[in-house]
Protein backbone atom coordinates (compact mmCIF):
# COMPACT_ATOMS: atom_id res chain seq x y z
CA UNK A 1 0.00 0.00 0.00
CA UNK A 2 1.19 3.54 -0.68
CA UNK A 3 2.47 5.01 2.57
CA UNK A 4 1.42 8.40 3.89
CA UNK A 5 3.75 11.13 2.67
CA UNK A 6 3.82 12.91 6.04
CA UNK A 7 3.24 10.27 8.76
CA UNK A 8 4.46 12.66 11.45
CA UNK A 9 1.28 14.70 10.93
CA UNK A 10 -0.89 11.70 11.90
CA UNK A 11 -1.69 10.35 15.37
CA UNK A 12 0.43 7.36 16.34
CA UNK A 13 -2.63 5.08 16.10
CA UNK A 14 -3.19 6.15 12.49
CA UNK A 15 0.46 6.23 11.40
CA UNK A 16 0.76 2.49 12.05
CA UNK A 17 -1.39 -0.46 10.97
CA UNK A 18 -3.60 -0.17 14.08
CA UNK A 19 -6.86 1.67 14.63
CA UNK A 20 -8.56 3.78 17.33
CA UNK A 21 -9.16 0.75 19.58
CA UNK A 22 -5.51 -0.35 19.68
CA UNK A 23 -4.37 2.02 22.41
CA UNK A 24 -4.22 0.53 25.87
CA UNK A 25 -5.09 -3.04 24.85
CA UNK A 26 -3.02 -5.66 26.61
CA UNK A 27 -0.53 -7.29 24.28
CA UNK A 28 -1.23 -4.77 21.53
CA UNK A 29 1.55 -2.99 19.65
CA UNK A 30 2.80 0.16 21.34
CA UNK A 31 3.21 2.96 18.85
CA UNK A 32 5.79 5.65 19.35
CA UNK A 33 4.55 9.22 19.58
CA UNK A 34 4.64 11.19 16.36
CA UNK A 35 5.45 14.90 16.14
CA UNK A 36 1.74 15.62 16.12
CA UNK A 37 1.29 13.58 19.33
CA UNK A 38 3.97 15.57 21.11
CA UNK A 39 2.39 18.86 20.06
CA UNK A 40 -1.08 17.73 21.12
CA UNK A 41 0.19 16.33 24.42
CA UNK A 42 1.90 19.62 25.26
CA UNK A 43 -1.23 21.59 24.38
CA UNK A 44 -3.58 19.46 26.51
CA UNK A 45 -1.04 19.41 29.37
CA UNK A 46 -0.85 23.20 29.50
CA UNK A 47 -4.65 23.38 29.09
CA UNK A 48 -5.09 21.12 32.14
CA UNK A 49 -2.51 23.18 34.08
CA UNK A 50 -4.31 26.41 33.14
CA UNK A 51 -7.70 25.07 34.26
CA UNK A 52 -6.10 23.75 37.45
CA UNK A 53 -4.57 27.17 38.21
CA UNK A 54 -7.98 28.81 37.78
CA UNK A 55 -9.50 26.26 40.16
CA UNK A 56 -6.65 26.84 42.63
CA UNK A 57 -7.23 30.59 42.51
CA UNK A 58 -10.93 30.00 43.15
CA UNK A 59 -10.09 27.80 46.14
CA UNK A 60 -7.89 30.56 47.60
CA UNK A 61 -10.66 33.15 47.19
CA UNK A 62 -13.09 30.72 48.82
CA UNK A 63 -11.02 30.89 51.99
CA UNK A 64 -9.73 27.31 52.05
CA UNK A 65 -6.92 26.48 54.44
CA UNK A 66 -3.29 26.39 53.38
CA UNK A 67 -2.92 22.60 53.77
CA UNK A 68 -6.00 22.05 51.58
CA UNK A 69 -4.71 24.44 48.94
CA UNK A 70 -1.33 22.68 48.97
CA UNK A 71 -3.08 19.31 48.61
CA UNK A 72 -5.09 20.68 45.69
CA UNK A 73 -1.87 21.87 44.04
CA UNK A 74 -0.15 18.52 44.41
CA UNK A 75 -3.19 16.57 43.23
CA UNK A 76 -3.62 18.90 40.24
CA UNK A 77 0.03 18.49 39.22
CA UNK A 78 -0.23 14.69 39.53
CA UNK A 79 -3.44 14.70 37.46
CA UNK A 80 -1.81 16.81 34.74
CA UNK A 81 1.23 14.54 34.72
CA UNK A 82 -1.00 11.49 34.33
CA UNK A 83 -2.18 12.82 30.97
CA UNK A 84 1.08 11.65 29.41
CA UNK A 85 -0.14 8.04 29.70
CA UNK A 86 -3.70 8.72 28.58
CA UNK A 87 -3.20 6.79 25.31
CA UNK A 88 -1.81 3.75 27.09
CA UNK A 89 -4.48 3.49 29.82
CA UNK A 90 -7.40 5.69 28.73
CA UNK A 91 -10.10 3.88 30.71
CA UNK A 92 -8.24 3.56 34.00
CA UNK A 93 -6.96 7.14 33.88
CA UNK A 94 -10.41 8.53 33.11
CA UNK A 95 -12.04 6.66 36.02
CA UNK A 96 -9.31 7.77 38.39
CA UNK A 97 -9.49 11.44 37.42
CA UNK A 98 -13.30 11.73 37.46
CA UNK A 99 -13.18 10.37 41.03
CA UNK A 100 -10.32 12.66 42.06
CA UNK A 101 -11.87 15.80 40.59
CA UNK A 102 -14.87 15.32 42.94
CA UNK A 103 -12.75 16.50 45.87
CA UNK A 104 -9.95 18.34 44.01
CA UNK A 105 -11.15 21.02 41.55
CA UNK A 106 -7.58 21.39 40.23
CA UNK A 107 -8.00 18.01 38.46
CA UNK A 108 -11.03 19.18 36.43
CA UNK A 109 -9.01 20.12 33.35
CA UNK A 110 -7.12 16.82 33.37
CA UNK A 111 -10.39 14.91 33.84
CA UNK A 112 -11.93 16.62 30.78
CA UNK A 113 -8.88 15.72 28.69
CA UNK A 114 -9.03 12.13 29.95
CA UNK A 115 -12.71 11.90 28.99
CA UNK A 116 -11.87 13.27 25.56
CA UNK A 117 -9.15 10.61 25.07
CA UNK A 118 -11.43 7.88 26.40
CA UNK A 119 -14.09 8.75 23.82
CA UNK A 120 -11.45 8.48 21.09
CA UNK A 121 -9.93 5.14 22.10
CA UNK A 122 -12.90 3.20 23.48
CA UNK A 123 -16.37 2.23 22.16
CA UNK A 124 -19.55 3.87 23.38
CA UNK A 125 -20.53 1.48 26.19
CA UNK A 126 -17.57 2.04 28.57
CA UNK A 127 -17.58 5.72 27.65
CA UNK A 128 -21.23 6.00 28.73
CA UNK A 129 -20.50 4.38 32.10
CA UNK A 130 -17.61 6.74 32.79
CA UNK A 131 -19.71 9.69 31.61
CA UNK A 132 -22.37 8.87 34.21
CA UNK A 133 -19.65 8.61 36.85
CA UNK A 134 -18.23 11.96 35.74
CA UNK A 135 -21.63 13.66 35.97
CA UNK A 136 -22.06 12.29 39.48
CA UNK A 137 -18.58 13.48 40.44
CA UNK A 138 -19.16 16.93 38.98
CA UNK A 139 -22.40 17.21 40.95
CA UNK A 140 -20.65 16.12 44.12
CA UNK A 141 -17.89 18.67 43.59
CA UNK A 142 -20.44 21.49 43.30
CA UNK A 143 -21.53 20.71 46.87
CA UNK A 144 -18.27 19.49 48.45
CA UNK A 145 -16.02 22.20 46.97
CA UNK A 146 -18.44 24.97 45.93
CA UNK A 147 -17.42 28.03 43.93
CA UNK A 148 -18.56 31.10 45.90
CA UNK A 149 -18.95 33.18 42.72
CA UNK A 150 -21.67 30.97 41.12
CA UNK A 151 -24.67 29.00 42.31
CA UNK A 152 -24.71 25.25 42.80
CA UNK A 153 -27.19 24.73 39.93
CA UNK A 154 -25.11 26.77 37.50
CA UNK A 155 -21.98 24.87 38.53
CA UNK A 156 -23.69 21.53 37.88
CA UNK A 157 -25.05 22.65 34.49
CA UNK A 158 -21.69 24.11 33.42
CA UNK A 159 -19.85 20.95 34.46
CA UNK A 160 -22.31 18.72 32.62
CA UNK A 161 -21.96 20.79 29.45
CA UNK A 162 -18.18 20.61 29.60
CA UNK A 163 -18.28 16.83 30.08
CA UNK A 164 -20.73 16.32 27.21
CA UNK A 165 -18.68 18.63 24.97
CA UNK A 166 -15.46 16.69 25.67
CA UNK A 167 -17.18 13.35 25.02
CA UNK A 168 -18.91 14.54 21.84
CA UNK A 169 -15.66 15.95 20.47
CA UNK A 170 -13.85 12.72 21.27
CA UNK A 171 -16.52 10.57 19.59
CA UNK A 172 -16.33 12.77 16.49
CA UNK A 173 -12.56 12.30 16.34
CA UNK A 174 -13.04 8.55 16.81
CA UNK A 175 -15.54 8.40 13.94
CA UNK A 176 -13.13 10.24 11.64
CA UNK A 177 -10.32 7.85 12.55
CA UNK A 178 -12.51 4.82 11.98
CA UNK A 179 -13.40 6.21 8.55
CA UNK A 180 -9.71 6.65 7.81
CA UNK A 181 -8.97 3.05 8.85
CA UNK A 182 -11.89 1.73 6.76
CA UNK A 183 -10.70 3.62 3.69
CA UNK A 184 -7.14 2.39 4.23
CA UNK A 185 -8.31 -1.21 4.55
CA UNK A 186 -10.43 -0.81 1.43
CA UNK A 187 -7.40 0.53 -0.46
CA UNK A 188 -5.27 -2.40 0.71
CA UNK A 189 -8.01 -4.84 -0.28
CA UNK A 190 -8.37 -3.18 -3.68
CA UNK A 191 -4.60 -3.41 -4.27
CA UNK A 192 -4.57 -7.07 -3.25
CA UNK A 193 -7.52 -7.82 -5.53
CA UNK A 194 -5.84 -5.98 -8.39
CA UNK A 195 -2.66 -7.98 -7.87
CA UNK A 196 -4.70 -11.19 -7.74
CA UNK A 197 -6.54 -10.28 -10.95
CA UNK A 198 -3.24 -9.48 -12.65
CA UNK A 199 -1.80 -12.81 -11.52
CA UNK A 200 -4.91 -14.64 -12.71
CA UNK A 201 -4.78 -12.84 -16.05
CA UNK A 202 -1.14 -13.87 -16.46
CA UNK A 203 -2.00 -17.46 -15.63
CA UNK A 204 -4.88 -17.50 -18.12
CA UNK A 205 -2.64 -15.95 -20.75
CA UNK A 206 0.00 -18.62 -20.17
CA UNK A 207 -2.65 -21.34 -20.41
CA UNK A 208 -4.00 -19.84 -23.64
CA UNK A 209 -0.48 -19.69 -25.10
CA UNK A 210 0.23 -23.27 -24.10
CA UNK A 211 -3.09 -24.49 -25.53
CA UNK A 212 -2.59 -22.65 -28.80
CA UNK A 213 0.98 -23.88 -29.14
CA UNK A 214 -0.19 -27.44 -28.55
CA UNK A 215 -3.07 -27.21 -31.02
CA UNK A 216 -1.08 -25.56 -33.77
CA UNK A 217 2.29 -27.27 -33.50
CA UNK A 218 1.44 -30.78 -32.29
CA UNK A 219 -0.09 -31.74 -35.63
CA UNK A 220 2.92 -30.50 -37.61
CA UNK A 221 5.49 -32.01 -35.30
CA UNK A 222 3.70 -35.36 -35.36
CA UNK A 223 3.99 -35.42 -39.15
CA UNK A 224 7.67 -34.66 -38.84
CA UNK A 225 8.10 -37.47 -36.31
CA UNK A 226 6.23 -40.03 -38.44
CA UNK A 227 8.18 -39.38 -41.61
CA UNK A 228 11.50 -39.01 -39.83
CA UNK A 229 10.85 -42.37 -38.19
CA UNK A 230 10.01 -43.91 -41.56
CA UNK A 231 13.30 -42.70 -43.00
CA UNK A 232 15.15 -44.01 -39.97
CA UNK A 233 13.68 -47.52 -40.03
CA UNK A 234 13.62 -47.86 -43.83
CA UNK A 235 16.99 -46.63 -45.06
CA UNK A 236 16.63 -48.89 -48.15
CA UNK A 237 13.31 -47.30 -49.23
CA UNK A 238 12.96 -46.42 -52.91
CA UNK A 239 14.21 -42.93 -53.80
CA UNK A 240 10.68 -41.68 -54.70
CA UNK A 241 9.38 -42.59 -51.24
CA UNK A 242 12.40 -40.99 -49.59
CA UNK A 243 11.88 -37.86 -51.66
CA UNK A 244 8.15 -37.76 -50.81
CA UNK A 245 8.86 -38.19 -47.09
CA UNK A 246 11.54 -35.51 -47.22
CA UNK A 247 9.10 -33.20 -49.00
CA UNK A 248 6.45 -33.76 -46.33
CA UNK A 249 9.05 -33.10 -43.61
CA UNK A 250 10.11 -29.91 -45.33
CA UNK A 251 6.51 -28.71 -45.84
CA UNK A 252 5.53 -29.59 -42.27
CA UNK A 253 8.55 -27.79 -40.87
CA UNK A 254 7.72 -24.77 -43.02
CA UNK A 255 4.09 -24.79 -41.87
CA UNK A 256 5.14 -25.22 -38.24
CA UNK A 257 7.50 -22.27 -38.57
CA UNK A 258 4.74 -20.15 -40.11
CA UNK A 259 2.32 -21.12 -37.33
CA UNK A 260 4.91 -20.30 -34.70
CA UNK A 261 5.50 -16.90 -36.28
CA UNK A 262 1.74 -16.29 -36.31
CA UNK A 263 1.44 -17.11 -32.59
CA UNK A 264 4.40 -14.88 -31.71
CA UNK A 265 2.87 -12.11 -33.82
CA UNK A 266 -0.41 -12.38 -31.95
CA UNK A 267 1.44 -12.22 -28.62
CA UNK A 268 3.35 -9.13 -29.71
CA UNK A 269 0.18 -7.39 -30.90
CA UNK A 270 -2.69 -8.32 -28.54
CA UNK A 271 -6.10 -8.16 -30.16
CA UNK A 272 -4.73 -9.03 -33.59
CA UNK A 273 -5.53 -12.51 -34.87
CA UNK A 274 -2.56 -12.46 -37.21
CA UNK A 275 -2.32 -12.16 -40.98
CA UNK A 276 -2.97 -15.84 -41.70
CA UNK A 277 -6.65 -16.91 -41.77
CA UNK A 278 -7.80 -19.03 -38.86
CA UNK A 279 -8.83 -22.62 -39.67
CA UNK A 280 -12.55 -23.37 -39.77
CA UNK A 281 -14.74 -26.25 -40.84
CA UNK A 282 -14.10 -25.27 -44.48
CA UNK A 283 -10.42 -26.20 -44.12
CA UNK A 284 -11.22 -29.63 -42.67
CA UNK A 285 -10.80 -31.23 -46.09
CA UNK A 286 -7.27 -29.84 -46.31
CA UNK A 287 -6.47 -31.26 -42.86
CA UNK A 288 -7.68 -34.71 -43.88
CA UNK A 289 -5.74 -34.52 -47.16
CA UNK A 290 -2.59 -33.55 -45.28
CA UNK A 291 -3.02 -36.54 -42.98
CA UNK A 292 -3.51 -38.86 -45.94
CA UNK A 293 -0.30 -37.58 -47.51
CA UNK A 294 1.44 -38.50 -44.27
CA UNK A 295 0.33 -42.10 -44.74
CA UNK A 296 -2.79 -42.20 -42.57
CA UNK A 297 -5.93 -44.03 -43.61
CA UNK A 298 -8.51 -41.32 -42.99
CA UNK A 299 -12.16 -41.36 -43.99
CA UNK A 300 -14.11 -38.10 -43.85
CA UNK A 301 -17.89 -38.35 -43.52
CA UNK A 302 -19.36 -34.85 -43.43
CA UNK A 303 -23.10 -34.31 -43.24
CA UNK A 304 -22.86 -30.52 -43.24
CA UNK A 305 -24.11 -29.22 -46.59
CA UNK A 306 -22.61 -25.74 -46.30
CA UNK A 307 -19.50 -25.61 -44.09
CA UNK A 308 -19.19 -21.87 -44.72
CA UNK A 309 -22.50 -21.32 -42.89
CA UNK A 310 -21.03 -22.64 -39.66
CA UNK A 311 -20.11 -19.77 -37.28
CA UNK A 312 -16.39 -19.09 -37.37
CA UNK A 313 -15.87 -19.73 -33.63
CA UNK A 314 -17.77 -23.03 -33.78
CA UNK A 315 -15.97 -24.08 -36.94
CA UNK A 316 -12.59 -23.25 -35.47
CA UNK A 317 -13.32 -25.32 -32.36
CA UNK A 318 -14.54 -28.23 -34.51
CA UNK A 319 -11.37 -28.03 -36.59
CA UNK A 320 -9.15 -28.13 -33.50
CA UNK A 321 -11.03 -31.15 -32.16
CA UNK A 322 -10.62 -33.02 -35.44
CA UNK A 323 -6.97 -32.00 -35.63
CA UNK A 324 -6.25 -33.24 -32.11
CA UNK A 325 -8.13 -36.50 -32.80
CA UNK A 326 -6.05 -37.18 -35.91
CA UNK A 327 -2.85 -36.29 -34.08
CA UNK A 328 -3.67 -38.71 -31.25
CA UNK A 329 -4.55 -41.48 -33.71
CA UNK A 330 -1.26 -40.95 -35.51
CA UNK A 331 0.72 -41.08 -32.25
CA UNK A 332 -1.05 -43.90 -30.42
CA UNK A 333 -2.41 -46.10 -33.23
CA UNK A 334 -0.15 -45.67 -36.27
CA UNK A 335 -1.16 -47.53 -39.41
CA UNK A 336 -4.82 -48.02 -38.41
CA UNK A 337 -7.91 -46.58 -40.05
CA UNK A 338 -9.39 -43.35 -38.72
CA UNK A 339 -12.85 -41.93 -39.38
CA UNK A 340 -13.87 -38.30 -39.01
CA UNK A 341 -17.63 -37.77 -38.67
CA UNK A 342 -19.20 -34.31 -38.89
CA UNK A 343 -22.95 -33.72 -38.70
CA UNK A 344 -25.56 -31.24 -37.54
CA UNK A 345 -27.24 -28.05 -38.58
CA UNK A 346 -28.52 -24.70 -37.33
CA UNK A 347 -30.45 -25.14 -34.10
CA UNK A 348 -29.40 -28.78 -33.67
CA UNK A 349 -25.75 -28.09 -33.02
CA UNK A 350 -22.60 -29.41 -34.64
CA UNK A 351 -21.26 -32.89 -33.78
CA UNK A 352 -17.64 -33.82 -34.47
CA UNK A 353 -16.32 -37.32 -33.85
CA UNK A 354 -12.90 -38.83 -34.57
CA UNK A 355 -12.67 -42.61 -34.20
CA UNK A 356 -9.65 -44.81 -34.81
CA UNK A 357 -9.35 -48.58 -34.90
CA UNK A 358 -7.51 -50.68 -32.37
CA UNK A 359 -3.72 -50.30 -32.56
CA UNK A 360 -1.85 -53.02 -34.42
CA UNK A 361 0.69 -53.53 -31.64
CA UNK A 362 1.66 -52.22 -28.24
CA UNK A 363 0.61 -48.60 -27.74
CA UNK A 364 3.74 -46.42 -27.64
CA UNK A 365 4.28 -44.30 -24.55
CA UNK A 366 4.23 -40.68 -25.66
CA UNK A 367 5.35 -38.02 -23.13
CA UNK A 368 2.64 -35.51 -22.19
CA UNK A 369 -0.24 -37.74 -23.25
CA UNK A 370 -3.67 -36.52 -22.18
CA UNK A 371 -2.91 -32.81 -22.16
CA UNK A 372 -4.55 -32.31 -25.53
CA UNK A 373 -7.77 -33.94 -24.35
CA UNK A 374 -7.84 -31.63 -21.34
CA UNK A 375 -7.46 -28.65 -23.65
CA UNK A 376 -10.24 -29.90 -25.94
CA UNK A 377 -12.56 -30.33 -22.97
CA UNK A 378 -11.89 -26.74 -21.97
CA UNK A 379 -12.42 -25.51 -25.53
CA UNK A 380 -15.76 -27.28 -25.87
CA UNK A 381 -16.92 -26.07 -22.47
CA UNK A 382 -16.01 -22.46 -23.24
CA UNK A 383 -17.93 -22.75 -26.52
CA UNK A 384 -21.01 -23.94 -24.59
CA UNK A 385 -20.78 -27.54 -25.78
CA UNK A 386 -19.81 -30.98 -24.51
CA UNK A 387 -16.80 -33.20 -25.04
CA UNK A 388 -16.43 -36.96 -24.52
CA UNK A 389 -13.55 -39.34 -25.09
CA UNK A 390 -12.74 -42.94 -24.32
CA UNK A 391 -12.09 -46.41 -25.76
CA UNK A 392 -14.54 -48.06 -28.13
CA UNK A 393 -15.92 -51.61 -28.00
CA UNK A 394 -13.54 -52.85 -30.71
CA UNK A 395 -10.46 -51.65 -28.82
CA UNK A 396 -10.08 -48.36 -30.61
CA UNK A 397 -10.46 -44.84 -29.29
CA UNK A 398 -12.95 -42.07 -30.01
CA UNK A 399 -13.33 -38.39 -29.22
CA UNK A 400 -16.70 -36.77 -29.68
CA UNK A 401 -17.89 -33.19 -29.18
CA UNK A 402 -21.17 -31.37 -29.53
CA UNK A 403 -21.04 -27.63 -30.17
CA UNK A 404 -23.98 -25.19 -30.28
CA UNK A 405 -24.95 -23.81 -33.67
CA UNK A 406 -27.40 -20.94 -33.47
CA UNK A 407 -29.76 -20.62 -36.43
Amino acid sequence: MTRTEYPWLLPSAMAGPTGPDAAGKRGGPRQRRTVRDWVVDLIVFFFAVFVGMLALDTAERAGNSEPLIMADLLIGLAACGGLWVRRRWPLGLAICLVVVETVAPTAVGAALVALFSLAIHRPFKPVAYVAVLALIGMTGQAYLRPDPTISHLFAVILGALLILLALAWGMLVRARRQLFVALRERAVRAENEAALRAEQAQRLAREAIAREMHDVLAHRLTLLSVHAGALEFRPDAPPPEVARAAGVIRDSAHEALQDLRMIIGVLRAPGDDGERPQPTLVTLDALVAESREAGMKVTLDSGVDDPEAVPSATGRTAYRIAQEGLTNARKHAPGTGTTVLVSGGPGDGLTVEVRNEAPLGPVPNVPGSGQGLIGLTERATLAGGRFEHGPTLDGGFAVKAWLPWSP
